[in-house]
């Protein structure tokens, strides 16, 4: 016993104190994939090596669309490597969490010359899923959400069909690094006793029916997190005879977190984000 104190003294305090700070970049870590939509001259290669589709480009005529969609991204850098132009690149950037699916895809117009390569025109503008109405009615919600949850979040984690790499990054919330529990975030057993369901996998068939019932059995007002690539949009596995495709196929999805497995920073990231704490935090008078 003695010796584990005087290691413990001798170590001190690891934990974070995210998201007060940011963290500190970790070294090779792969993050978001991001297109220099103005220099780039051809981003075909890229789709073409695409595993999930997260790139696509569309082709009429004299004219092409390259979208990038990070709900569909896993963060494998082929697409960095295949590109001739250099650029695409892999940044360590995993903050990628948003309210709306729409918010994770961008694209760009351009124009084809002879040689096939392309001449920008413009961004195309995030879409808009939503009316001003129904953002209205949400914004309303936020505010109660964060009013009720903004100090204590009970939390129940849901498996829809992961292939695990998502929940290992889960259990790493309750490490001494990122201990989730001072901020008052904590994991209970029955989605009774809970205010956030925290999805993470393609839907499956089989779990299609018990999602929908821990989704009815939360109590009001309850929030939805999609984590991982497959929670947001079905990942590599996509829609298929055994997978419904992303969570909000089944049960509406308040945010969503990127990723193949999204690292604990991102998990945090996208539940603050959720209750309204990040907003918190940046509209707070220490800042």
């Amino acid at each position: 016993m003695f010796k584990i104190l005087t290691r413990t003294f001798a170590t001190g305090i690891v934990t974070t104190d995210y998201p007060d700070r940011p963290m500190e970049p970790v070294p090779n870590l792969r993050g978001k994939a991001v297109i220099d939509f103005e220099r780039a001259t051809d981003c075909l290669p890229a789709a073409l090596v695409c595993p999930t589709g997260a790139i696509t480009v569309e082709d009429k005529l004299d004219n092409r669309k390259v979208t990038l969609d990070y709900g569909r991204c896993i963060f494998c850098g082929l697409c960095a490597e295949a590109s001739t132009d250099g650029t695409i690149r892999i940044t360590g950037e995993v903050e990628l969490a948003a309210r709306e699916r729409g918010h994770l895809v961008s694209s760009a117009h351009y124009r084809l010359d002879a040689a096939g390569k392309q001449q920008f025109l413009k961004i195309a503008p995030v879409e808009r899923q939503v009316s001003e109405a129904q953002e209205q009615v949400k914004e309303r919600l936020r505010k109660k959400i964060h009013r009720v949850l903004g100090r204590s979040l009970q939390i129940r984690e849901v498996d829809a069909g992961s292939c695990n790499g998502c929940e290992v990054e889960i259990t790493g919330l309750n490490s001494p690094i990122y201990d989730a529990e001072r901020l008052g975030v904590r994991f209970v057993a029955s989605p009774r006793h809970a205010d956030m369901l925290l999805v993470t996998g393609p839907v499956t068939h089989n779990m299609e029916i018990p999602l929908k019932k821990a989704y009815n059995a939360t109590p009001e007002p309850r929030l939805v997190v999609a984590v991982g690539a497959c929670g947001c949009s079905g990942g590599i596995f996509g829609c298929n005879y055994a997978s419904l495709g992303g969570v909000d196929q089944v049960i509406p999805v308040d945010v969503y977190i990127p990723g193949c497995p999204p690292p604990p920073q991102a998990l945090l990231h996208g539940i603050l984000l959720a209750v309204g704490r990040l907003q918190e935090k940046l509209n707070s008078p220490a800042r």
